[in-house]
């Protein structure tokens, strides 16, 4: 009995498929071996692949989104002029097949012919920028939390529990305790006095729970960790200076901006790890053009960051419904 095939339109007919690698990048623009071609990942490497796949007659090329690999590729190849299809990894699976290099570029490049091999959304340049800005931005503040927890351990295993008398042991009260800790101060009715007024419990209160086992490693610890915390710190401001430049930019090279400024929102308050030195409620109304999304309950000042950043302006054009939108963002 002859085993039934199905035919399908080719939609792609002059594509390649690339799998991008650390070390190496293979080329397929078609199904034989003899079409598969390996280069190299430094920029003379990528120069010479857009040329090779030029002089192939290729229009078109698919990759995955593979780690931070495909990055400078995808830019090259772009400004070469090919159109470049960036699809997820989960739409290049092929659980029946043998996994190697040569094999992996070849099937994406039979998807690709095949028109099975979706795009995903990539913002444009001056968006990619600010999130680059803001990734960064996030990473620092998750560095600066890690050393604000593995200061409250230090903390608690030197006795000082601080943690049980102010919500919270960074904060105005906490932090000045804690730098006068680490220049040597241990006495607990001394460290008691840099009590805020908002704070909930008394001097003496706050005594009690200072009396310390004045271990040295682990007041080295401490300290080592509060030096962290202070670096971190600087290194968010600097972030803050920065993206309030780049977003003010953003705002003068727009040809035509709004002249009218959004309702203040009194009653949307920033956290403390909101980013200083930037009033999102009327720059974020003048990056989308009048569109007030502050205005939306539940909508936060990092929500409209974080939208700013990974959308842009121009973002939601490329997303035929709002399903499809919010499928995106997973």
């Amino acid at each position: 009995m002859e085993k039934e095939t199905i035919s399908m339109r080719i939609i792609n007919p002059n594509c390649a498929g690339i799998d991008v690698g650390s070390g190496s990048h293979f080329v397929a623009n078609g199904q034989s071996n003899k079409e598969v071609r390996e280069f190299g990942v430094y920029a003379e490497d990528l120069k010479a692949m857009s040329e090779w796949l030029h002089s192939q007659g290729i229009i078109s090329v698919a990759m995955e989104s593979t780690g931070t690999y495909w990055q400078n590729l995808f830019v090259e190849l772009m400004n070469s002029g090919l159109e470049v299809i960036l699809t997820s990894g989960k739409f290049t699976k092929n659980i029946n097949r043998k996994k190697t290099d040569i094999m992996d570029c070849q099937w994406i490049q039979k998807m690709h012919t095949l028109g099975l091999l979706p795009s995903s959304f990539l913002p444009d340049e001056t968006t990619e920028k600010l999130r680059t800005l803001c990734r960064h931005r996030a990473n620092m503040i998750s560095q600066k939390a890690d050393a604000s927890h593995k200061m409250a351990k230090f903390l608690k295993w030197l006795n000082f529990r601080l943690d049980v008398v102010v919500r919270d042991v960074t904060g105005l009260t906490g932090i000045k305790i804690i730098s006068t800790i680490c220049n040597g101060n241990l006495d607990p009715i001394s460290l008691s006095k840099h009590r805020h007024y908002n704070c909930r419990k008394s001097e003496a209160e706050i005594a009690k729970a200072l009396v310390s086992n004045e271990r040295r490693d682990y007041l080295f610890g401490l300290k080592q960790e509060y030096s962290r915390y202070k670096f971190y710190k600087t290194l968010i401001e600097d972030c803050d200076r920065e993206i309030s430049v780049f977003l003010q930019i953003i705002i003068d090279q727009k040809e035509d901006v709004v002249d009218d400024l959004p309702e203040k929102k009194p009653y949307k308050i920033q956290n403390k790890n909101g980013i200083k030195g930037v009033d999102l409620n009327i720059i974020a109304y003048q990056y989308f053009d009048g569109v007030d999304l502050m205005d939306i309950p539940g909508v936060s000042h990092s929500t409209v960051l974080t939208f700013m950043s990974e959308i842009g302006p121009e973002g939601l054009q490329k997303f035929s419904s709002a399903k499809k939108f919010a499928s995106g963002l997973d």
